[in-house]
């Protein structure tokens, strides 16, 4: 990560230290700058393995009539949420996002478009516990009814331990910048003024692209490699130096 570094004379430190959020308890101003004013922006990151996996499973039928399309999809959304269930997912990690039914068309030349059949589709959003578990549960679910399957996402399920980890690392790396500020300056580091957390990122999910739909012959398990993610923290920092 990038650093600032801005040094100004008392005189001008007085009028922003003015400004700058207190720690006191009371609620009162901090104490005009004495010293130099330091500020510093600097980051801490901390690695860690995602623990939840998140997949969308649809189920798309056709037929020529509306209520025959909705109806062949309920019966296969059912056998997929089934499987879902029966693989131990619980139920609040089983929601809904989609259910449609649109009309499928014929085109000719010089003719108004006509209705020959209808497409019903449904979608359920899954999110896995255990992420090493997705790979089969996909398989089973494609076993089940589902012909459409997209991600995993990877993401972390409590992320704040891991922030507040990356942010004990930003404030030691602020403070250690700041000493050797100091000590090139021939001075030394006298407290911490004020902190301000610019940032902080927990890790980015990023979809997979879409999972190829079920074969007549299953050749492999579907496997789901969680890797590492990073989470991380920016903070600015203002010290005082005498």
């Amino acid at each position: 990560m990038g650093q600032i570094m801005r040094i100004t004379a008392p005189a001008m430190a007085l009028g922003l230290a003015l400004a700058a959020p207190s720690f006191a308890q009371d609620g009162a101003p901090p104490p005009p700058l004495a010293g130099t004013r330091l500020d510093v922006v600097a980051s801490g990151e901390v690695s860690t393995v995602p623990d939840i996996a998140t997949v969308g499973a649809g189920v798309v039928t056709q037929a020529p009539g509306a209520a025959a399309a909705m109806a062949e999809n309920a019966q296969r959304t059912a056998a997929t949420v089934a499987a879902i269930r029966k693989a131990g997912v619980a139920d609040r990690d089983i929601q809904t996002t989609a259910v449609s039914l649109s009309p499928q068309y014929r085109y000719a030349d010089n003719q108004p478009p006509a209705i020959v059949g209808y497409q019903a589709s449904s979608r359920v959003s899954v999110r896995f516990r255990d992420v090493r578990k997705a790979g089969p549960i996909l398989d089973s679910l494609v076993a089940a009814g589902a012909n459409q399957i997209d991600g995993p996402s990877l993401s972390i399920d409590r992320p704040e331990p891991l922030l507040d980890q990356a942010r004990e690392k930003a404030v030691a790396a602020a403070r250690a910048r700041a000493v050797l500020y100091a000590r090139a300056a021939g001075l030394q580091v006298k407290r911490i003024v004020a902190i301000s957390e610019g940032s902080s990122e927990a890790p980015i999910v990023r979809p997979m692209p879409m999972m190829a739909m079920a074969r007549a012959e299953k050749s492999a398990d579907t496997m789901i490699e969680a890797g590492e993610q990073k989470i991380s923290v920016s903070l600015a920092v203002t010290f005082e130096l005498m």
